[in-house]
């Protein structure tokens, strides 16, 4: 059978929060503990991040390494 002949059509959408929370981590490197830490954070961004839903610290957390990362490569 060819890919393109598969049937998805009762098959719920997976979304890309479900799809990392399912990955099988066997042979990888261990992603070290989050440090837990208090952050003063102006009150309309926190809003509009919680406004976000669940998840909202995480993603903070994402954009935190993105820039951090970006950073990164500007001096090395």
């Amino acid at each position: 059978m060819r890919d393109e002949d598969i049937d998805f059509s009762d098959s719920p959408k997976i979304t890309p929060s479900m799809f990392a929370r399912a990955v099988v981590k066997r042979g990888l490197v261990a992603v070290p503990p989050k440090e837990l830490v208090s952050l003063r954070v102006d009150r309309d961004v926190l809003e509009w991040f919680r406004a976000r839903g669940k998840g909202y610290q995480t993603e903070m957390n994402a954009l935190l390494r993105e820039y951090m990362q970006a950073h990164l490569e500007k001096k090395g």
